[in-house]
């Protein structure tokens, strides 16, 4: 559900001014998550305002560059460096709780000159795999689970993170899965993101103490894709921004520690008839269905191709290792943590699939997005998975991109992938992790010069 529930401009313009909003934060979400926009005075923010922003917004890697001399990526963005119109979505408006006067923030989707949304958006990436399953008269129902890690304040790029100072005084040096007291250890923190996420209207579920020293996870209540990308992408903002007021930084870095396990977001998606509110994964008797079987087939054979929008960043890559509490191919299994498809124990209402490959550091609409595309394909496809896996998935073979570079030549290859998110997208999205990727390559790291400088 949206954060505000059939919101119109009327309904917003009455709820600014019964806020007495000052100021207001208009937001568009770019491929890497980043929030990007402007901030308006209150009496500025109107409907017919048509605020504007260039196109290459969109189409910039996370250090603000954009791809140079690439015919796929030019036909797709203006090389005049055109403008995109803003259009607030009212269901979004929320406040900015760490803002000293009245501010409010809300998220906006983009539009050509034309009227028509602006294919390569995130948002509308997501819209347009939505409107699929529409089309079926099925809604897909979605639940994050987004780790994340509290690290102390490091202002130096090449010195490695550390653990934070708790309430006692100390860093965490073990390792505290599920422990109460070392959540604790972070009380006045996780109160404010608590008071900030009622304020907001996030309905944040149950936090817990993950593997990691300092490593955290918070439950989104489940509901549809749209309403849970737009609330992942104000938790990050939001998180980040209480961890500063406390002296500590907040991560949703893949791997930011050496040692320590990576962070993900987990997905738990299913599907239900629009007209009778019945999960489609299950039969009218409880067990499960052919839609079922199909889905979790198309998540096996299309998610290698999606692995660079899932697993966006070269330390993406650093949590796909064996035995470091993530998947490392797409075997499914039920209630089997080992797997990269885990199906949770269930009522039939309630059955499932829990997609465990995506990261963290995905952008939340486009992880949603191709996720529910590649069930969708497995649906369409009639896609059979795999025997059901027993034991640990981690004796088995590695079945997922090691790396950037193979995972955007198989996203690259994928016709199916391309019809359904786009191609103009798919054109851009390639251009600018192909950028980044090069970034990266002009670095060179501690690895080198500790193991290469005296001995090759």
């Amino acid at each position: 559900m949206a954060i505000r529930d059939n919101f119109s401009y009327n309904d917003m313009d009455e709820w600014l001014n019964g806020k007495r909003v000052t100021e207001i934060e208009c937001l568009v979400p770019d491929l890497t998550g980043v929030a990007r926009g402007k901030i308006l005075p209150r009496v500025k923010f109107t409907e017919d305002r048509g605020m504007r922003l260039p196109e290459i917004v969109l189409g910039m890697t996370v250090t603000g560059n954009s791809p140079e001399d690439d015919d796929a990526f030019d036909r797709a963005i203006s090389t005049t460096d055109r403008d995109m119109i803003l259009k607030a979505d009212p269901g979004t408006i929320t406040m900015v709780p760490w803002a000293v006067d009245p501010t409010a923030q809300v998220i906006h989707d983009c539009y050509f000159a034309d009227g028509r949304l602006v294919d390569f958006a995130p948002r509308s990436v997501l819209r347009r795999v939505l409107k699929l399953y529409t089309q079926k008269g099925w809604k897909p129902m979605v639940a994050p689970e987004l780790e994340f890690y509290l690290t102390a304040k490091n202002i130096d790029p090449n010195l490695p993170l550390a653990a934070p100072i708790g309430r006692s005084g100390r860093s965490e040096t073990s390792r505290q899965v599920y422990s109460i007291d070392a959540v604790n250890e972070f009380d006045p923190l996780f109160e404010d993101i608590y008071d900030y996420c009622d304020m907001m209207g996030l309905d944040v579920d149950t936090l817990i103490h993950e593997i990691g020293a300092g490593q955290m996870e918070i439950n989104f209540q489940h509901g549809e894709p749209l309403g849970l990308a737009d609330k992942v992408f104000y938790f990050k903002r939001t998180l980040r921004e209480a961890a500063l007021k406390h002296d500590m930084y907040a991560t949703f870095m893949a791997k930011p520690m050496a040692g320590e396990p990576g962070s993900a977001m987990h997905v738990h998606q299913s599907v239900v008839d629009g007209e009778s509110g019945r999960n489609i994964f299950s039969n009218e008797d409880g067990s499960p269905s052919d839609l079922f079987r199909w889905y979790v087939g198309g998540l096996q054979k299309y998610m290698p191709s999606a692995m660079a929008i899932v697993a966006p960043y070269v330390n993406s890559y650093r949590r796909i290792v064996r035995r470091a509490a993530a998947p490392i191919n797409l075997q499914w299994g039920v209630d089997n943590r080992t797997v990269g498809i885990r199906v949770p124990v269930s009522g039939s209402q309630d059955r499932r699939v829990e997609n465990r490959v995506i990261g963290a550091d995905a952008n939340p609409y486009l992880a949603l997005a191709v996720t529910l595309a590649c069930g969708y394909l497995g649906i369409q496809e009639q896609l059979e998975p795999t025997p059901m896996v027993e034991g640990s998935a981690y004796k088995m073979a590695v079945e997922l991109p090691q790396g950037l570079p193979e995972a955007l030549a198989l996203l690259r290859r994928e016709d199916r992938l391309r019809d359904i998110l786009g191609e103009r997208f798919i054109d851009v999205y390639s251009a600018v992790k192909e950028l980044e990727h090069q970034e990266f390559m002009t670095v060179i790291s501690p690895w080198e010069r500790e193991h290469l400088l005296l001995h090759v």
